[in-house]
């Protein structure tokens, strides 16, 4: 399945230097590199003798998602894996990001200011995710809010994962949603 359509967004924000570190966990070797343009990458296969990927190194390059594409798609044909499995493990920052979902922690606010951290659960590519953020004033006492009476909610900000979590920062437009 070609996921370049609806996911072109996604996959600008793929990372090179995260990619490199993943293929260098599941076994690829650098084989060389296309001046500052790309790196070829490959691996020794019992059921081919050498499987090769291109990874680009410049996302702002205008054929940089296409590229990409073309290797999470040849990744996820070698690893046996949809393709979205190996975007959410290749992804870490989605600035911009627009989330719903459900709060269902909130922190006790340190000293005297109206802000605290809270969990969410949202859907962050096609996965059910744990979400942290930090909120301030009226947007923390509408997390109140949503927590108590289980109402969902909606927020913009970047998206960042951190050590395997979810972290939303730059929050704006935070707001409850009625049912």
């Amino acid at each position: 399945m070609n996921l370049i359509i609806k996911y072109i967004d996604l996959l600008k924000n793929i990372q090179p230097e995260t990619v490199a570190n993943y293929l260098t966990n599941q076994g690829w070797q650098q084989q060389r590199r296309i001046e500052s343009q790309a790196i070829i990458w490959v691996k020794n296969s019992i059921e081919s003798s050498k499987l090769t990927l291109v990874l680009p190194l410049h996302p702002e390059v205008s054929d940089f998602p296409i590229t990409m594409n073309l290797l999470v798609e040849n990744l996820a044909k070698i690893e046996e894996k949809p393709q979205l499995e190996i975007i959410q493990k290749l992804i870490t920052n989605l600035p911009n990001f627009e989330i719903q979902g459900l709060i269902i922690e909130i922190k006790s606010p340190q000293g005297d200011g109206l802000n605290g951290e809270i969990t969410l659960m949202g859907v962050v590519i096609n996965k059910l995710k744990k979400i942290e953020t930090e909120l301030f004033d009226r947007d923390y006492i509408l997390a109140i809010k949503g927590y108590q009476e289980v109402l969902p909610v909606s927020c913009s900000g970047d998206l960042v994962k951190e050590n395997n979590s979810f972290v939303l920062k730059n929050i704006s437009d935070f707001k409850l949603l009625s049912l």
